[in-house]
């Protein structure tokens, strides 16, 4: 005889919403994670951002694979009383079906091994222009050459730390940390740590890490209330060098980028030598050390300083188009305070979101992920089924009336200047009133 079920209420549920009592519902079904998050391969941040909560969406976009037979033992017994499922929710989780009998989550084709190959090919290339050419050109493009080589091994890094892309998990590792900490001095780790909380809490201020950059650039005059981080534990204060940089950011914006690698190399060695937990911290450890032996070797080749300076200059300046993208994708989005909702998945990835209109044969240059709505609602799906399914995450945005914004790489830097100006505008009022600042918010918010 079948046992009776136990119930609990959404707002019983809500009470477990601390890393010491960490409850979360799957499909009604209540499961006690609090012990699991330490070991989450997905680290124990997002878990944190949705504690209490229904999950059913995230965990579905995440979990495409084998994780549900996890579930049984993190089971309290309980269900969700009042458990109900949006129209949008049931449309996606249709959608996802479909493309999981389609295979379409499996069918990776061969663009790790390419882009993989093409990276070998470049480095051997700019090894060589540095080692064998006398020419300060030649010198200049090896430079430049070595930028698309590091955002294309970044593509490479992105692809494997959310699927397999290659044959098994350890193949796949050793992917990570070649593509990231190896060639390009960024840990795989930190960026796991930091991507994973993004998509989860995307463009929310004080959740999403991608959005916290005071005091050089603020995205909502929402900030200039010195919120805190929920992410970093610690507050974004607005302080007056703060205001004075906000103020000119749209001026700083393309500049700052040109040197944004700087901070991922900074914020790599803060994470890997903090007393945080960091999953493999010994292997990041020891490939962000091989990036640091060989570039400072490759760069000592070059005949004297100036080309020095200009080939370090040249390469960083290139992956800006890189950094500069990620910032088109979210910058000039809606945002809002306050954590995520499992219940309003699809509607939070669609209303912090703009995807890059462009032919598919640039597809490659922008890493797939030019198609940023489609990536963050199937972030497990391979960067080459996502022109696929554009027109059918178009078709369900139109459908339950969501956003659905895709502009040219032109019109999404107007956008994101256009935001980051009105900020700096209001910040360049002393007086700063509160009311006057979300009024003017409310009335330029995009979608």
């Amino acid at each position: 005889m079948e046992a009776e079920k136990k119930y609990i209420t959404a707002e019983e549920l809500r009470t477990h919403n601390k890393a010491e009592d960490l409850w979360i519902s799957i499909q009604g079904k209540v499961y006690d994670v609090t012990e699991w998050a330490k070991q989450h391969p997905g680290g124990d941040v997002p878990l944190l951002n949705l504690a209490g909560q229904d999950v059913t969406d995230a965990f579905i976009a995440y979990h495409p694979g084998t994780a549900w037979q996890y579930l049984d033992k993190l089971f309290t017994g309980y269900y969700v009383q009042d458990f109900e499922v949006s129209e949008i929710s049931k449309d996606y989780r249709r959608l996802y079906i479909e493309f999981a009998k389609q295979g379409m989550f499996e069918k990776k084709q061969h663009v790790a091994s390419c882009a993989l190959t093409c990276v070998a090919l470049m480095f051997v290339v700019v090894v060589y222009g540095v080692l064998c050419c006398e020419s300060v050109w030649a010198h200049l493009g090896s430079g430049m050459l070595l930028g698309f080589l590091w955002i294309q091994s970044a593509y490479v890094g992105h692809d494997s730390g959310h699927y397999q892309v290659m044959t098994s998990p350890k193949f796949n590792k050793i992917a990570q940390l070649i593509s990231g900490n190896c060639l390009t001095g960024i840990s795989i780790a930190w960026w796991k740590w930091t991507h994973n909380a993004h998509h989860i809490a995307c463009n929310s201020l004080d959740y999403d890490p991608d959005l916290q950059h005071i005091p050089v650039f603020a995205v909502s005059t929402r900030l200039f209330n010195s919120i805190t981080s929920v992410f970093y534990g610690r507050k974004l204060d607005f302080d007056p060098v703060a205001r004075f940089l906000v103020s000119y950011q749209h001026w700083t914006f393309y500049p700052v980028m040109c040197v944004a690698r700087v901070n991922l190399y900074l914020q790599t060695l803060l994470l890997l030598f903090s007393k945080r937990k960091v999953p493999d911290r010994a292997l990041n450890i020891m490939g962000t050390l091989v990036f640091w032996t060989w570039f400072p070797l490759l760069v000592s080749y070059l005949p004297n300083w100036p080309e020095r300076v200009m080939f370090v200059m040249a390469s960083f300046t290139v992956t800006a188009i890189q950094h500069i993208q990620f910032c088109l994708n979210h910058f000039a989005a809606n945002v809002y305070l306050g954590p995520p909702k499992g219940n309003d998945w699809f509607e939070k990835q669609t209303s912090g979101t703009l995807d890059i209109a462009c032919s598919s044969w640039m597809d490659w240059f922008h890493g797939g992920l030019q198609f940023q709505l489609e990536h963050h609602l199937f972030p497990r799906l391979p960067r080459c089924q996502l022109r696929k399914i554009s027109p059918v995450v178009r078709d369900l945005c139109k459908k339950h009336n969501m956003p659905y914004r895709s502009l040219s790489f032109f019109e999404a830097n107007v956008w994101t200047i256009r935001t980051l100006r009105g900020a700096a505008l209001q910040a360049r009022d002393l007086t700063n009133p509160v009311p006057k600042n979300l009024l003017w918010e409310a009335l330029n918010t995009h979608g």
